[in-house]
């Protein structure tokens, strides 16, 4: 009886596994990637300018800051092209040499510029410099640029990627497949530009002509990483 028992256990086991084995078609499938790519152009231009001064009087020190933004800000109501907004604004005591006593207060403002017209900006930097430092400057694809080129990129992978699966497909003999996962993403491919210091302007060339400025480039990038399986 007990060898009935484990006879009828072993067949039904190696039944469930010749089974699993059926149903798992795990082995038909292949894992594929695709890319897509493009260089694209800096379209928005960015600019940090700041004010630092020093003062024994914080409050007079408040007001000299506040003036020089303020005459900031007026000047760039002809730049309409332009966005403005304020940066960071912070002051912290100055102290004497054993680091004691508070002899002073410094105090820094920020004014950030964003524009897609080069010119505009940059003319309107070099007046700015007459008051203020320059923070610095750096250029980005704007976000409905790159939208709109990621847009085209995401399609142009996705063909990409039944490209390679028909190639795999007729390469492994198969007579079709299907989709079984799919993965779009823009890994390791946009890198938005770093912050640098500004070199090309300063005070003295604010009478000067308006420097040519060219903004350089990204690379975007989307990816689709699948699995298909091959149908035999």
């Amino acid at each position: 009886m007990h060898k009935t028992v484990s006879a009828l256990l072993i067949t039904a086991s190696l039944f469930a596994t010749h089974s699993a084995l059926a149903a798992d078609t795990s082995y038909n499938r292949v894992s594929l990637r695709a890319e897509a790519a493009l260089e694209v152009s800096h379209d928005l231009m960015h600019v940090t300018l700041y004010t630092e001064e020093r003062n024994a009087d914080p409050a007079v020190l408040a007001q000299t800051i506040t003036r020089t933004l303020n005459n900031a800000l007026a000047q760039s109501k002809q730049a309409t092209d332009v966005k403005l907004s304020m940066g960071s604004r912070h002051s912290s005591p100055v102290h004497d040499d054993k680091g004691k006593k508070i002899i002073a207060w410094q105090e820094r403002a920020e004014l950030r510029l964003e524009s897609t017209n080069f010119a505009q900006l940059s003319s309107l930097t070099g007046q700015l410099l007459q008051s203020m430092n320059m923070g610095s400057m750096r250029f980005s694809v704007a976000d409905s640029t790159r939208l709109q080129h990621e847009n085209q990129l995401m399609e142009q992978a996705i063909n990409a990627f039944k490209q390679r699966a028909d190639v795999a497909t007729r390469a492994l003999g198969g007579k079709g497949y299907k989709l079984v996962s799919l993965s779009l993403n823009s890994q390791g491919g946009y890198q938005p530009p770093m912050y640098s210091r500004a070199v090309m302007m300063s005070a003295p060339m604010a009478d000067a002509a308006t420097p040519e400025v060219e903004g350089g480039s990204s690379t975007l990038k989307w990816v689709a990483d699948g699995q298909i399986e091959i149908l035999n």
